[in-house]
């Protein structure tokens, strides 16, 4: 449970309706499965003690006598147990009656719950039997012999205090003032529910809706556990649909009509980052607080994490969320030029990926503004490095999108330079590659003014991230339509892009952009091979997306995100690789901050940028020694 990550489970269970007794040892075998699990907080459905189907019932002192005992026993059976455990049960105080949801660990009652909203028509008529909790202060009461804390409150972990949940009951998630509301800001960064929602045709989806967006508006992880088979289908049928989501997104979903168990992790550290980071969060301290001492000794990952974290995984909705990427770039270069009254825009082309995209952004823009493609100018630079498959794709492309093509050979123009400052052609160093890139931006930037027109920058996030890139050469543009693009998501719209494009050659060009190493060409080649692969020298692109995403989305730390990447990647890089890149990654990220200080104008696509006026401020003298030592340890 380290790093943050609890594992949390719901359950539907086989109810006896009325058998109390039957009820209780279901729910001790519930709980000891849990336990093996390694499950540290595990909802069983509303009034499960009973029945939720048990009508007038309810009203009688038997049942809950019956209620009481079974309370007991169910104390005593799982007292050995490390599972914090909330069941639903009616209990009575000061003559009247409450829907409950009870709180126990290690064979003690933490605290009881009541439902404040009780719901009163169509098929529910609970008004019949219980009083809403929704005015009841936070007082004590007696319960299977014991005294224990009732009203609203939350649980807090002692030893770890970002694991803390709240309980609302079934309708209280459905009315628009729920519980949950109060206990997040309160500090619950988990709400577990216990519920008896009955089955009707969509009430299934909507039911998921809800828990969605409940997890998403307040920022936390949701626990929703359901009635299911057991219980009376006199009038209803229960299908025991239990979900657990977190922050907006579903991590886990049982079928319906299974009264099955379903378990993942929820990371609480994550939601604590996100509360901090989004300071509109209001945050109280009107409800009552219980504490718990529970082991928290770490145990393996249920959750799994995306390798590309940045690349959407649903494929049915590819295209449109392809379309809408693209959409969102092409509208940020629009208003750039509409505002500027550019007659041209000009790229530099290289038969690499993110100029092949920058390409593709800028034709659904000039689209959109009904321009002629042909005032798009696709300028290829060859020099030392340069192969003829780069090149020729690059006229390919640009030939088959319709856009003007030009080849401007810099080679004379970068021996001269290195005359000028006395560098030799034969030292293959950082000043015989950077001088061929700023170069080609010189050029770029002479020829827009030239035309009246603005040079589109290329550089992706990845590179932004990884300061791979020349300081006032490919650095630097009149307006980057790429800036929030990671190089695993450039390649999935490229992609798409010769799925489904009308141009052959074009889809040609683009399939072989797909399938070249990607390099600067900077460094001779030999034979028209690429001597100069980027991913050999700063990493796999696909890990440093992936630690892109996970350290400044979700604020990990080095040593869990070195946890979830080895798990994530296990049989594809061993241990030793992803510490060396982790470290690369960390170390280029402090020391490139400048790059990304003065970086120029582009669109906001995905929850990650680094632009300094969008969402990273950072210092450029900043120090990454805590961060390193960290690593080192491990």
């Amino acid at each position: 449970m380290k790093d943050g990550f609890i594992k949390c489970g719901c359950a539907s269970i086989d109810v006896s309706v009325g058998d109390c007794e039957k009820n209780a040892k279901a729910i001790v075998e519930e709980v000891i499965k849990a336990d093996k699990l390694c499950i540290k907080l595990l909802a069983l459905p509303e009034l499960c003690v009973c029945g939720y189907t048990c009508g007038d019932l309810l009203l009688h002192d038997t049942l809950l006598d019956g209620v009481e005992k079974a309370i007991e026993y169910v104390l005593k059976n799982t007292s050995k147990t490390d599972v914090v455990t909330v069941i639903g049960a009616p209990l009575r105080n000061g003559g009247k009656l409450f829907n409950c949801a009870v709180v126990i660990y290690k064979g003690e009652i933490l605290g009881v719950v009541p439902k404040e909203n009780i719901p009163n028509y169509g098929e529910f008529y609970e008004a019949r039997y219980f009083v809403g909790g929704c005015d009841t202060d936070f007082i004590e009461i007696e319960v299977a012999g014991r005294t224990v804390p009732f009203g609203q409150m939350v649980f807090v972990n002692e030893s770890l205090k970002e694991y803390a949940f709240g309980v609302e009951i079934c309708e209280d998630m459905w009315v628009a003032n729920s519980p949950s509301i109060a206990l997040t800001e309160n500090g619950a960064n988990i709400i577990v529910n216990i519920s008896a929602s009955d089955e009707v045709i969509g009430k299934a989806e909507y039911r998921k809706t809800l828990v969605t967006a409940h997890s998403g508006k307040l920022n936390c992880g949701y626990i929703y556990a359901s009635a299911g088979e057991g219980e009376s289908t006199t009038d209803m049928v229960f299908a025991g649909h239990n979900l657990i989501a977190e922050s907006g997104n579903i991590l886990e979903e049982s079928a319906l009509f299974e009264n099955s168990l379903i378990y993942t992790d929820i990371d609480v550290k994550r939601i604590a980052y996100e509360k901090r980071r989004v300071n509109t969060f209001k945050a109280a301290e009107d409800l009552g607080y219980v504490y718990f001492e529970q082991d928290l000794s770490q145990n393996k990952l249920t959750r799994k994490f995306s390798s590309t974290p940045f690349v959407p995984s649903d494929e049915e909705k590819r295209n449109d969320r392809c379309e809408l990427i693209l959409k969102m770039q092409a509208m940020g270069l629009k208003k750039r030029l509409a505002h500027t009254n550019s007659k041209r825009i000009v790229v530099g082309l290289s038969g690499g990926l993110d100029s092949a995209l920058a390409l593709l952004v800028m034709v659904k823009a000039v689209d959109s503004l009904n321009m002629d493609r042909k005032s798009i100018l696709a300028v290829t630079m060859p020099c030392f490095g340069t192969t003829s498959r780069t090149k020729s794709n690059a006229e390919i492309l640009a030939n088959g999108l319709g856009v003007d093509f030009k080849s401007v050979n810099i080679s004379k123009a970068v021996e001269r330079h290195f005359e000028d400052i006395g560098q030799s052609k034969e030292t293959l160093d950082v000043t015989f590659e950077n001088a061929q890139a700023r170069e080609r931006t010189q050029v770029l930037m002479d020829i827009a003014n030239k035309e009246g027109g603005l040079v589109v920058g290329t550089g992706d996030l990845s590179e932004l991230a990884l300061g791979w890139a020349t300081y006032n050469g490919d650095h630097m543009s009149m307006y980057g339509v790429n800036g929030s693009i990671p190089k695993t998501l450039v390649r999935y719209l490229v992609k798409y892009y010769a799925d489904t494009c009308d141009s052959d050659d074009a889809r040609k060009a683009l399939l072989d952009i797909l399938d070249t190493p990607v390099s600067p060409e900077l460094l001779p080649s030999k034979n028209e091979e690429i001597s100069q692969q980027t991913e050999s020298i700063v990493g796999p692109y696909e890990l440093h997306d992936f630690f892109l995403y996970y350290i400044i989305r979700w604020g990990y730390s080095p040593k869990k995100v070195y946890r979830i990447a080895r798990d994530t990647f296990a049989g594809k890089y061993d241990k030793e690789t992803l510490l060396k890149w982790l470290k690369n990654f960390y170390k280029r990220f402090f020391t490139q901050q400048f790059k990304r200080s003065c970086l120029p104008d582009g669109p906001k696509v995905g929850s990650v940028t680094l632009s300094p006026r969008g969402d990273w401020r950072m210092p450029s003298d900043a120090n990454a020694r805590l961060w390193l030592k960290e690593l080192e340890s491990l």
